[in-house]
């Protein structure tokens, strides 16, 4: 048994920085309780659950001799969409999601990205059993608190089963659910070192649908919540939307998705301008609120994407949206304003070695080179210490730009859900039913919006995927989108560098590529008897 969960880790932990060098941080847990009182109580039980909210963002040293470089969900958001390169690094810069852009990473099976994805979702998943064991194992009173308590429970459990079976398993749509291997499942309140085999892809399946379903029933009789941290009843039927969608079932994906947005409306032309830096934007349903003392700071979301975060990764490697995504916007859909083709390249180590004035094709006059700089440094918070590139993004800038500070990391939004809906009516051929579910997004968007122009299922499957692109640029969909699509990855006219991105540059289509499947870390095979080589993808 490589090592056992503890509660210690799940109850809080507070990250410290002890140096400003981004290269030496470290983790303290702070406000634990012993292991044995941690499901004493409700009160006790419900540390538990914040401590799962907080593991979506906190550093981890989750592995033995492990590494807490990888802080949740603020590593692995980015980090899906620079696989399937929807998320465009411009520069070698300090390394950072280098080799996952190079598809080097989630095809080695000793990758601290492949061990921590794995392990932080399987943490999660021993913390829930525990919950929802001792809950049932001594009849406690079911009251809204407790009901509360069991919805977030088995809510995070679907999350973290559906998020690893749909990672290191083959699709749903592409495979054969009945015989792809899956992963572990497993219900004691250890972690699976020693636990399971593999489970069939479908097993996992029908639980992450019996733990959504029960999250739903118990939340619809908890204590309401105020805080977006906490799973709730939207974020439970935006999880069940999520997880039919990836399945092909389409008319659940499409009921659920319009479920989740009530009473979370669209956020406005202002609200999308604004960084996409708070939970308190309206169309946000889930979302991890951090404050400025459990900052990660150089571990920490907005410093792998923002390009006003003061640190090396920005500065170097301004983060791009694909040529062909952005092309195809429209003048008068105002998201186009946060994508910059004409910003200046400014780094002379930018990887399509057009860097620098005299390099950049863009301008042959420097003064307009500089001013061209300096505009957008006024508009939007880019530092003169950071480095511009054509095609960069700014929609994720921080609250307080040019700093460390901490920001909000976002989990869930009104509009993915609307695109949920959209895509399942078209996928069941109504065409009318995804030109409504498209209609109030598009036209929020974009001001000459004409919905009725795609008015086949192609059409609105190609807008779609589109609409996924630049909606949801940088919130972690890609990787699964090209999955559920069957979509390979080709970067010839996306502007990423061949010399950069290497093998995956090019990709052929899930279904003819088992490299899409994440790699079971080869500490798990080590450890648990009953996975062996031939378990490994």
């Amino acid at each position: 048994m490589l090592k056992k969960i503890s509660l210690l880790l799940l109850v809080v932990l507070t990250i410290t920085m002890t140096s400003c060098d981004e290269d030496f941080l470290e983790t303290t847990p702070t406000d634990a309780i012993a292991a044995g009182d941690a499901l004493s109580s409700p009160e006790n039980m419900r540390l538990v659950i914040n401590g799962l909210h907080k593991i979506m963002y906190a550093q981890n040293g989750l592995i033995p001799g492990g590494s807490n470089s990888r802080a949740g969900m603020q590593y692995f958001i980015p980090m899906f969409d620079v696989i399937s390169g929807d998320l465009i690094h411009s520069a070698r810069s300090n390394g950072w999601m280098r080799s996952e852009l190079q598809w080097t990473t989630h095809t080695l099976e000793t990758s601290t990205t492949v061990e921590q994805l794995w392990y932080q979702r399987y943490q999660i998943i021993a913390s829930c059993n525990s919950i929802i064991n001792k809950v049932e194992q001594d009849g406690l009173t079911k009251d809204a608190n407790m009901n509360d308590i069991l919805g977030q429970a088995h809510a995070y459990r679907a999350w973290a089963y559906h998020s690893l079976v749909s990672t290191y398993a083959k699709g749903y749509i592409i495979g054969d659910p009945s015989t792809d291997p899956g992963v572990p499942l497993l219900f004691a309140t250890e972690a699976p070192y020693t636990s399971q085999p593999r489970s069939t892809v479908q097993v996992i399946y029908d639980q992450v649908y019996q733990d959504i379903d029960t999250a739903i029933d118990y939340f619809k009789v908890a204590a309401p919540s105020d805080n977006k941290s906490n799973l709730d009843l939207n974020t439970a039927y935006g999880i069940k939307a999520r997880i039919a969608l990836s399945a092909g079932n389409w008319s659940v994906a499409a009921e659920n998705a319009v479920l989740a947005r009530n009473g979370y409306p669209l956020i406005n032309e202002a609200g999308w301008k604004s960084g996409f830096n708070t939970t308190d934007l309206s169309e946000v349903i889930w979302g991890a609120n951090v404050i400025s003392t459990e900052t990660v700071f150089f571990r920490s979301y907005f410093y792998y994407i923002s390009p006003t975060f003061q640190g090396s990764q920005n500065r170097g490697n301004p983060k791009l949206i694909s040529k062909e995504v952005y092309d195809a916007t429209p003048a008068t859909d105002y998201r186009s304003e946060l994508y910059l083709p004409m910003a200046p390249n400014t780094n002379g180590s930018a990887a399509n070695d057009q860097g620098g004035f005299g390099n950049d094709p863009n301008y042959t006059d420097a003064a307009e080179f500089q001013a061209a700089r300096t505009a957008i440094e006024d508009a939007w918070g880019v530092t003169s210490r950071h480095n511009q590139h054509p095609y960069m993004h700014v929609k994720f800038r921080q609250a307080n730009p040019g700093t460390i500070d901490p920001d909000d990391v976002i989990f869930m939004r009104t509009s993915e859900m609307y695109l949920i809906e959209a895509e399942a009516e078209a996928m069941m051929n109504d065409i009318a039913g995804a030109q409504a579910a498209l209609k109030p997004l598009g036209e929020e968007r974009d001001s000459a919006y004409d919905v009725t122009v795609f008015d086949t299922k192609d059409k609105l499957m190609e807008h779609i995927k589109w609409q996924r692109r630049i909606e949801l640029y940088g919130e972690g969909f890609g990787y699964h989108d090209h999955i559920r699509w069957d979509e390979g990855i080709d970067l010839t006219n996306s502007g990423a560098a061949l010399v950069l991105y290497q093998d995956g540059f090019q990709q052929d289509k899930p279904s003819l590529n088992d490299e899409w499947i994440f790699k079971i870390p080869q500490s798990e095979i080590n450890a648990n008897p009953n996975l062996s080589a031939a378990d490994q993808n």
